[in-house]
């Protein structure tokens, strides 16, 4: 959400993946982001049509992950979803602000970093 509407390393991030990787989505990290995508709190910096287009264009580009595998490791249980994901998907990568899945960096060889140091790691 926040490389949509704040721009700055959260966007150049995920335009650096989008050009030179491949994103990863699941079931369950869709229909979280599409929840978040239509809350109408939104509407006073995107349409929810403008919203939409996104998700739409992400999915063209993403590829769909099976999750074959439960996992609770994360200190809060709904982030769980984002390391079963990486795991399933053989990321290399997750890209995440959220302090309760960057404490876990390593976690089974998944480097998990901001924005601002998958940047700056990506422009060096």
């Amino acid at each position: 959400m926040s490389a949509l509407l704040m721009g700055g390393a959260p966007r150049s991030a995920l335009d650096t993946v989008l050009d030179n990787g491949v994103v990863l989505v699941s079931t369950a990290t869709l229909l979280e982001l599409a929840d978040v995508l239509g809350r109408p709190k939104f509407d006073k910096y995107l349409t929810e049509d403008e919203r939409m287009r996104f998700l739409v264009g992400l999915l063209k580009q993403a590829e769909m992950v099976d999750i074959t595998e439960a996992i609770e490791a994360c200190r809060d249980p709904r982030d769980n979803k984002f390391l079963e994901l990486a795991v399933c998907g053989r990321a290399d990568v997750l890209i995440s602000g959220d302090e309760d899945l960057l404490v876990l960096d390593p976690f089974r060889n998944v480097t998990i970093v901001t924005p601002q140091e998958f940047s700056a790691n990506a422009n060096s």
